[in-house]
């Protein structure tokens, strides 16, 4: 038979689709498999809002009836709109190491973007910000955080071979928490929220975090806009965002900062680790892995910091003093001894330079490429 590049045309080849990288990775001890029920809700046109103003189409290469790699294109028509651009997006890539499967997948992507009058691709993107970004090139040995792609060494490597450049970084660090929170970070809290008039939000349970999670998802559409391939949140992707997420979090584990008007001024959401638990659901929720990641946010000694904002108006004034105030003493308090922080822009000093004030290395970074098509 050879190799063929087939466009995925059913929901039993979507599933397939959503399954191959559980095989392609099999006994690798730092592969952590996605949720195959929250993929097959992403990548489906019904049940993903960002259909709305996004197109997209998914292939899987076989060779000798044998699944070898997989690839989606997508147009996000918001985004090429703002930023008055033609960038089709290619990303869910995945392949074993043959130069050859990855030509052909990146064939099919670029005839398709072609036929949709686009100029440029670049990737891997998804169809949000909140969708699996980048190719790992540094950091090969390191655990992933709960929402992040590994991919083997030879990816890169390959890619660039084809002509596909960086666009865009984003790194990673390895955050020691404090035995106890340093008394200049107390005291420097303290005196943000009395010179700025500010205060921190009481959480107790998850109906306190819903009560302030459409300010949270409004303060990150107004800050976040601008960053690279960010496309502003619609309220229904909102809705789907906080159904997805608001499981995950621990309330002790989220600071949210108002000001005298009680407005959301500030956030930092952080959750224990779901890794390793993943790793054991296998990228099924039932009837175990729903168990595994419960257990998980009981009891860990990891976490992952998954977003952090300030708006404009605040920042540069020592407010991020006050989240990592509450998060340390929150970490502290639950037994967590390592912060691991997602993806972020390596230009974002803002972010990046928090580090330093703390035991840390950077120990992962991942690459957006983009080529003319």
């Amino acid at each position: 038979m050879g190799l063929i590049i087939k466009a995925i045309s059913t929901k039993k080849e979507l599933r397939e689709f959503i399954k191959f990288p559980d095989s392609l990775y099999s006994g690798n001890k730092l592969y952590v498999p996605a949720i195959h029920s929250s993929e097959l809700s992403t990548l489906s046109v019904d049940k993903n809002p960002a259909f709305e103003f996004c197109k997209a189409k998914y292939w899987l290469a076989v060779k000798d009836g044998v699944t070898v790699g997989r690839i989606a294109g997508i147009i996000n028509d918001r985004y090429n709109e703002k930023y008055k651009v033609k960038y089709a997006r290619f990303g869910w890539l995945d392949f074993v190491d043959d130069k050859k499967v990855l030509i052909e997948l990146f064939q099919a992507a670029r005839r398709w973007a072609l036929s949709q009058k686009m100029e440029y691709i670049h990737g891997p993107l998804g169809f949000s910000s909140f969708d699996p970004s980048g190719i790992l090139i540094e950091g090969f040995d390191e655990m992933p955080t709960s929402f992040a792609h590994y991919n083997f060494p030879y990816y890169p490597k390959l890619i660039e071979e084809l002509g596909y450049k960086k666009d865009v970084d984003w790194v990673e660090y390895n955050v020691k928490v404090p035995k106890t929170v340093p008394e200049k970070f107390l005291k420097g809290a303290e005196l943000v929220k009395q010179r700025h008039n500010l205060h921190s939000t009481v959480i107790r349970n998850k109906k306190d975090l819903l009560k302030y999670s459409d300010d949270v998802f409004n303060l990150i559409n107004a800050e976040y806009n601008g960053l690279y391939a960010f496309a502003e949140l619609s309220y229904k992707q909102i809705e789907v965002l906080k159904e997805q997420f608001i499981s995950y979090l621990k309330p002790e584990f989220v600071s949210i900062i108002l000001n005298s008007s009680n407005e959301v001024v500030a956030f930092g959401i952080t959750i224990p680790s779901l890794s390793k638990a993943q790793q054991k659901a296998k990228g099924r929720l039932f009837p175990f892995g729903f168990m595994q990641i419960k257990q998980a946010l009981q009891t860990n000694d990891t976490a992952d910091l998954l977003l952090i904002a300030v708006r404009k108006d605040y920042q540069n004034k020592g407010v991020n003093g006050i989240i990592f105030n509450e998060i340390i003493s929150a970490f502290i308090k639950n037994g967590i001894t390592n912060i691991e922080t997602t993806r972020n822009l390596e230009t974002n000093q803002n972010i990046n330079n928090l580090w330093n004030k703390f035991e840390s290395r950077q120990h992962k970074r991942s690459r957006c490429y983009f080529k003319q098509l």
